[in-house]
């Protein structure tokens, strides 16, 4: 496919996705469609449609899209290509594969304050109580892709090891701050699956703030753990490896963990999937990485961010506070609960520690940490509980 060419496959799959369609739907329908695109135009075209979702005001202003009027993929793709400053006249000529040529009302506008940044109207009060100077910076972190980490499997390999593996294969990788185990990919990101480092269980991809997330729980030899929200077990894994302990997972939808037996084989660790919770509690440590807005992790679900609402917000809200309380009465008497999310927002951090405080008498926060996403990473919200005497 021509460059031009993959511009008209973006604006397809966009239109889908302003339709109502989830994002990696859209694109394995348009695969699926288009045999003869291989995987570069694959990739490419991902890549055109998520950089489109991240930036969709800010682009859509670029496009042409005044206040009032509807979003196109079009006007999505001719924005993204402004931003880069690219030739639209060669790309957006109307020839063989290529979009109509750009028409007088399509004319380049400059996106200002909050559109610029591309955060909806109704969280910029919030977002802006949240993180305050960092406000403007955050926002146009979460406009980039983030960037790929790999978590070195310390039950298999140390950091240097994995290293030398992965460049023996042709990624370069270095030490990330925010985990002993994080190794940023920077070099041929899209091999990682097929390597002999992650198919050895060397190695596993994670966020590197994850990685710091795991790192900050106090896990101890013998102690047997809990993730209550396992999901796909990325920190279950990562705890698994960290200490001798025994760990079980848990998930409300449980097909999410369907993967995970088979992964913690490659990972050469052992881990117990849960159906009822009860009948192997209490637990020395809860971890209840819980579903939220996903806000501290908007580069990787940019779609996400434009489909929250209010309403949305606070029933995640209430499951949040649910999922507190019963953990807590899963935890041993001197055990500790983790509460965890990607979120930046105060109504699903501070605040919701703060309520759990006030109507559970006899626990305390221990540790509290936000890692903000220009530490690198995801966006992350920490607090440790542990109960008085």
């Amino acid at each position: 496919m021509t460059p031009a060419a993959r511009l008209s496959g973006a604006i397809e799959v966009l239109d889908r996705i302003l339709a109502g369609q989830p994002a990696e739907q859209a694109l394995t329908n348009w695969g699926r469609a288009h045999r003869f695109a291989g995987s570069g135009d694959r990739h490419a075209l991902r890549d055109l449609v998520y950089d489109a979702l991240r930036c969709k005001r800010s682009h859509a202003v670029l496009g042409g899209v005044s206040e009032g009027q509807s979003v196109t993929g079009r006007s999505l793709v001719l924005g993204g290509l402004r931003a880069a400053g690219l030739p639209e006249a060669a790309l957006f000529s109307g020839e063989g594969h290529a979009p109509d040529v750009v028409g007088p009302a399509e004319a380049r506008c400059e996106p200002e304050g909050i559109a610029a940044l591309d955060c909806p109207d109704w969280l910029a009060g919030p977002l802006r109580a949240a993180l305050g100077a960092e406000f403007a910076p955050v926002m146009r972190a979460l406009q980039r892709r983030a960037s790929v980490f790999v978590r070195v499997n310390s039950a298999r390999a140390g950091l240097a090891q994995a290293q030398a593996m992965l460049a023996g294969e042709g990624m370069a990788t270095r030490p990330h701050a925010l985990a002993s185990t994080a190794l940023e990919v920077t070099e041929n990101a899209r091999k990682i699956q097929m390597s002999a480092a992650y198919l050895s269980g060397v190695i596993e991809l994670q966020d590197a703030a994850s990685q710091a997330v795991t790192e900050m729980l106090p896990l101890q030899d013998g102690m047997r753990v809990l993730d209550y929200c396992a999901g796909g077990g990325g920190k279950t894994l990562a705890m698994a490896a960290a200490s001798q302990i025994r760990v079980f997972a848990h998930d409300g939808a449980p097909r999410r963990m369907q993967d995970l037996p088979k992964r913690a084989l490659r990972a050469g660790v052992t881990v117990n999937i849960l159906k009822n919770l009860e009948n192997s509690a209490p637990y020395d440590l809860v971890l209840t990485d819980v579903p939220c807005s996903g806000s501290g992790s908007w580069r990787r679900d940019p779609q996400g961010k434009w489909a929250l609402t209010a309403e949305r917000l606070a029933a995640l809200c209430t499951t949040q506070a649910a999922i507190l309380d019963r953990a807590a009465a899963l935890t041993a008497r001197t055990g500790v609960l983790a509460y965890v999310t990607c979120s930046l927002l105060v109504a699903e951090n501070e605040a919701q520690v703060a309520a759990f405080l006030a109507r559970q008498p006899g626990w305390i926060l221990q540790i509290k940490r936000r890692i903000s996403p220009l530490e690198g990473g995801d966006g992350f919200f920490v607090a440790i509980l542990t109960r008085l005497g």
